[in-house]
């Protein structure tokens, strides 16, 4: 792990293989630690760059977490890294963020890869939910939020036949700090509404999504991957939200094959 200054925070990443770079954005409330199947996967042919988005994991907490304000960081780490263009790539809260980096910074991205997210904004009752949220963790701590989440992040398969993960994703999100992850779901009430931009992009762009995903449905990622010109989408069969972590062995073939698709 390195920390770097940057944006005024204390930012915690790690910066793995050669060639390439790829980075890979974490989702909510999680940390980067949850790519390591994919950074132990890629790292002989890529360099694997996996930050810890602000207010989670080991990067400061700071009191506004916008998906801008995340975006502008990943293009700090990248000044810091010396690395003018790179993959960018993200799960979930980690996709907001990289459609975010693709608005602000379009001359930056070299391909996209967009798993288990989606462009829209919030509606009134999903910001309302996430207020909600950000209340319970700052008044009672991070567990509750834990318990009422782990369910819908992971199929019911996965919950039955994996107790490693479930409990792996647990400690991760019971170590996010209650203020880093009401910044965040405050970030992502606020976030704007990227539909518009998607048949803006004009980079190789991979979608993955778990075919039980129910926070983002299979659906709203074959609308994207349609309106995304060229755009290529994989589903991660019986895997829910979190399908890199639910299904490695497959996500990571997928993820090699478009990596590879791009040095021919």
């Amino acid at each position: 792990m390195t920390r770097a200054r940057i944006n005024g925070i204390e930012m915690a990443y790690d910066d793995v293989g050669k060639g390439q770079p790829v980075v890979l954005l974490h989702g909510f409330p999680f940390n980067r630690t949850m790519w390591r199947a994919q950074v132990e996967a890629l790292q002989d042919a890529y360099r694997l760059v996996t930050p810890d988005l602000r207010g989670h994991g080991e990067t400061q907490v700071v009191e506004t977490a916008t998906m801008d304000e995340m975006a502008e960081d990943v293009a700090a780490l990248l000044d810091e890294l010396k690395i003018e263009r790179a993959i960018v790539g993200g799960l979930s809260m980690g996709g907001y963020v990289t459609l975010a980096f693709y608005q602000k910074f379009p001359e930056r991205v070299r391909a996209l890869i967009l798993a288990d997210t989606r462009p829209q904004d919030d509606t009134d009752e999903a910001q309302a939910t996430r207020e909600q949220q950000a209340l319970k963790a700052l008044l009672e701590g991070m567990e509750p939020v834990a318990d009422g989440l782990l369910p819908k992040v992971i199929s019911e398969e996965t919950f039955e036949e994996q107790p490693e993960l479930v409990a792996r994703l647990r400690r991760m999100m019971h170590g996010t700090d209650a203020r880093g992850s009401a910044a965040a779901l405050r970030g992502m009430a606020a976030r704007k509404d990227q539909t518009a931009l998607l048949r803006k992009i004009d980079v190789p762009t991979l979608v993955i999504v778990g075919s039980r995903d129910a926070i983002t449905p299979p659906e709203v990622s074959h609308e994207m991957q349609s309106e995304i010109r060229g755009s290529r989408l994989e589903v991660m069969d019986g895997a829910g939200h979190v399908s890199n972590l639910e299904r490695p062995a497959e996500f990571n073939r997928a993820l090699q094959q478009f990596l590879d698709g791009l040095q021919n």
